[in-house]
């Protein structure tokens, strides 16, 4: 569980927002608190400012009139304000009490006052223990003049403190409850986006061990996973086809190679027992186990060629190529059949034909092979064309034939090994030209003639590609 990806998702997913948050309430208390302080700071300026201005307005007229000191109560105004209230310096009622609590200038510690100017500062005044903030206003009877003292409106630090530790735990409360949000959504989430992984790991498991018949769900959405299911899907299938492919290949390879071992082994045993004597018979079995021998060395030769093809390790030389002479050379070894067939064939273009850089002896091998089809499905006295033509830098070589034709549900598989409606052939001819023509720089097309039959056309280029 605490290995698995969807764990891991979650658990850095967290992270991130944890961290995020933590981050966002430190710079979100500090902002806060700094708010805060500048805002109880203004608060004393305001408080000293007007306190200061009434004192004064009370002193002067306490001076000129002779009245007593005010009569309102500095407790009352401490309730009111909800802050501590101080006076350093001289009385402003000589004689009476005005209900200021005095301060000593060295309560204030190395803090210079101002004769004009408030000065905030913090000091500890005598008989607490808590740290306060405090704005020293001057009170001068007459602007301008020496001030008689002081009046400091002072407020406790660690009410301040208060409120934005209040802000903290509050805020504190919201992300453990959005923490708890983001954990079960991305839990559910993480759900949604590795459960078709799981299924793919399992799906994988099975086709690791040989199981393509595996079901894998239809995949949802665009995204990379669906993508990756899709494809996955794709792959098991072309894995499962040629596991197919395999089977029936080592089926057919097994049933080719075993016909002619049988009929080889036939005429071996009643040669050796001595059931065939007459000299003729004996001649006519010797022909048939080498005419089978050759059949046995050519289809092992093709099926080693189109195994190495696939496997790209077929070595392919690069030289001079007279193409006139191997035209000339293909059409000629199929002359005789086509006379003894009363078959209509035709070579055209020959006399054209340039040199180009390639391995002749396979590309003669590609014109023999697609011969030798056409030849193979076209009935006695059709037509077979063998022609070239050049353009754009490269040369075509067709073979066109008066056959049946390449059905539309076969094209696809004409050129897979082994994929053959003649029960005298391997399969192997058309796969083995494809391949050599790939190996050649070049491709084989099929297409159809305008009556009937097939075309077939090698395309390969003057020069190889550099």
């Amino acid at each position: 569980m605490l290995g698995t990806l969807r764990f891991r998702l979650t658990a850095v997913f967290l992270a991130v927002v944890l961290l995020f948050a933590l981050v966002s309430i430190a710079l979100a208390a500090g902002l806060f608190r700094d708010v805060t302080r500048e805002q109880s700071v203004d608060e004393l300026r305001r408080e000293a400012s007007g306190l200061a201005a009434l004192y004064a307005e009370s002193a002067l007229r306490a001076s000129d009139e002779g009245a007593r000191a005010p009569e309102f109560a500095a407790e009352k105004l401490e309730l009111a304000t909800g802050d501590k209230l101080y006076y350093i310096g001289a009385s402003l009622f000589p004689g009476q009490r005005f209900g200021l609590t005095r301060l000593s200038r060295s309560a204030l510690g190395d803090v210079e006052l101002d004769r004009d100017e408030q000065v905030i500062v913090e000091f500890t005044p005598p008989g607490e223990t808590r740290r306060f903030i405090a704005a020293a206003q001057p009170v001068q009877l007459v602007r301008g003049t020496e001030p008689f003292g002081w009046l400091v409106v002072a407020k406790p630090e660690a009410e301040l403190r208060e409120q934005w530790l209040t802000l903290f735990s509050r805020l504190s409360l919201a992300l453990l409850a959005g923490v708890v949000l983001a954990a079960a959504l991305f839990l559910w989430l993480s759900r949604r986006l590795t459960e078709p992984l799981r299924v793919l790991t399992r799906a994988t498991e099975q086709v690791a061990a040989g199981r393509y018949d595996v079901e894998i769900p239809e995949a949802k959405g665009r995204d990379e996973i669906a993508l990756l299911s899709r494809r996955f899907r794709g792959m098991v299938t072309e894995l499962a086809e040629a596991e197919n492919l395999k089977r029936s290949f080592l089926m057919s390879v097994s049933h080719e190679l075993r016909t002619p071992l049988t009929a080889i082994r036939g005429h071996v045993e009643a040669l050796r027992e001595g059931i065939v004597t007459d000299e003729e018979q004996v001649r006519a079995s010797l022909d048939i186990v080498a005419a089978e021998t050759d059949r046995l060395e050519r289809l092992v030769g093709d099926v080693l060629d189109l195994a190495k093809l696939q496997a790209h390790r077929f070595t392919v030389r690069s030289e001079e190529v007279h193409l006139e002479r191997v035209l000339d050379q293909a059409y000629g070894a199929f002359a005789e059949e086509a006379r003894r067939r009363e078959i209509d064939y035709s070579l055209s273009g020959s006399e054209e034909a340039p040199v180009i850089v390639s391995d002749g002896d396979r590309v003669l091998q590609v014109i023999t092979n697609l011969l030798s089809n056409a030849f193979r499905w076209t009935p006695d006295g059709g037509r077979i064309e063998l022609r070239l033509d050049r353009a754009n830098g490269a040369v075509s070589v067709d073979v066109v034939d008066s056959g049946p034709g390449v059905p539309g549900s076969q094209r696809a598989r004409i050129f897979e090994a082994f994929v053959s409606d003649d029960v005298n052939g391997t399969g192997l001819g058309l796969p083995i030209a494809k391949e050599l023509a790939a190996a050649l720089g070049g491709e084989i097309e099929l297409g159809a003639t305008p009556e009937s039959g097939s075309r077939f056309r090698l395309v390969l280029p003057v020069a190889p590609a550099t």
